[in-house]
């Protein structure tokens, strides 16, 4: 079900770090630092966590996204490039339908302020016939984007926002560098409104997903973040509120897997 929304934020001198509080100036570094332990196993581990179900909420969410032959993609927190590759993917399926091999392709810009991620998944920028991909990947913090104003067509976050220090700016600043008319699409975990789904995933958030990660990438400590930032993260009708206070039109959110996971959107107007 996808639902509208209507138009709430804080600051102060400390800010959560999953379910701990720590200096505002300290969150970025600290969460730089889980990135920094976990980029080499982050794509296995989301298999892992989600059964793979990640890939099919971003496979939904370039549906929505709807990828067109010369557009540009700015991917914040895009890390290894996950989501990058299926929208150049779907904007050269386009392309072929058209059977115009003429037009321009489309081009994506992965940002992360993390240049571990970013290395993590360079090996993958080539597409099925080995060719490089028309992709940037480009160092750089969702609160202050290293890019001019009115440049790109779509802005997509996925699984990062909540690891961002301050959510209003870095909103502000999406919306900074959409041309006129632009997209924005944040996939993120959320609340399931049902009690009992609410239950189950608790449970197996904090029960499971830490010791899944020390195994895996043997760094429990960061999954064990991972997992409380995801309570922390505003519902929601609240993150939609943030959205149209950041001056985004026609914002609405689509529930994925009974609300694990949220795919807000809104248009540059």
């Amino acid at each position: 079900m996808t639902h509208k929304a209507k138009p709430k934020t804080k600051s102060g001198d400390t800010i959560d770090f999953g379910f701990t509080e720590v200096p505002t100036g300290e969150k970025a570094s600290r969460v730089r630092g889980v990135f920094d332990s976990v980029a080499s196993s982050y794509d296995v581990m989301n298999d892992a966590m989600s059964f793979g179900i990640h890939r099919v909420w971003k496979d939904m969410t370039m549906a929505r996204v709807n990828p067109q032959p010369g557009e540009i993609l700015l991917d914040v927190a895009g890390g290894t490039g996950d989501l990058s590759r299926r929208f150049l993917a779907r904007a050269e399926a386009a392309n072929m339908r058209r059977k115009n091999p003429s037009e321009k392709r489309a081009s994506a810009i992965v940002c992360d302020i993390n240049t571990e991620m970013l290395l993590a998944g360079q090996d993958k920028d080539v597409d099925g016939r080995g060719r490089p991909l028309n992709m940037t990947r480009v160092t750089g913090d969702a609160q202050n984007l290293p890019l001019p104003d009115n440049c790109v067509d779509v802005v997509t976050i996925a699984f990062g926002i909540r690891n961002v220090t301050d959510r209003d700016m870095a909103l502000r600043d999406m919306r900074r560098v959409l041309k006129p008319g632009g997209r924005f699409f944040c996939l993120e975990f959320s609340t399931p409104p049902a009690d009992w789904l609410s239950k189950i995933y608790d449970m197996y958030s904090f029960n499971v997903i830490p010791a899944m990660g020390g195994v895996i990438a043997g760094d429990k400590d960061s999954y064990q973040y991972l997992v409380e930032s995801i309570r922390k993260f505003p519902r929601q009708q609240a993150f939609a509120d943030m959205m149209s206070e950041a001056g985004f039109g026609r914002v609405s959110w689509t529930d994925y897997t009974g609300g694990v996971a949220a795919l807000h959107q809104g248009w540059k107007v």
